[in-house]
């Protein structure tokens, strides 16, 4: 991993894990993307940020995933920067990034369970934040 990129801010962090959810299938879809920028640009933990800072993290997770264990360094780096208080939140974004097209395919589904995992995500709560997004992005 490159010495430059070993510091995100937390909402970076966020950020990052939203695209990573976008990327687990190797499909990034245009809805994924809008639900990305959508939430940057209206959520209050993103009030602060530069959004013009979505591309340069893309990147550095493009680069991560191109390691070989660039998905242990992608979680060593959120966990690095972010807040303990902000794990529910991002597993929170990644279901809604994952749900955003309206299907959920195994990568996707594989890389929730991680990030569950590697947040320590109460299984409870897990399903709470699932089923919210299920039916924050369900249409007729």
């Amino acid at each position: 991993m490159n010495d430059q990129i070993t510091i995100l801010s937390p909402q970076d962090s966020l950020v990052s894990i939203m695209i990573a959810i976008s990327m687990s299938d190797e499909n990034i879809r245009t809805s994924e993307l809008i639900t990305i920028q959508q939430i940057v640009n209206h959520l209050p933990i993103f009030s602060e940020y530069n959004s013009l800072r979505i591309r340069q993290v893309a990147e550095i997770t493009f680069g991560l995933f191109e390691e070989e264990d660039g998905l242990d360094s992608l979680f060593k780096l959120v966990k690095l920067s972010l807040p303990y208080k902000l794990y529910e939140t991002a597993y929170a974004l990644a279901c809604d990034v994952a749900a955003a097209d309206g299907k959920l395919e195994q990568p996707e589904l594989r890389l929730l369970e991680e990030i569950r995992y590697e947040l320590n995500i109460d299984r409870l709560n897990a399903v709470a934040i699932e089923v919210g997004a299920r039916a924050r992005h369900t249409t007729l």
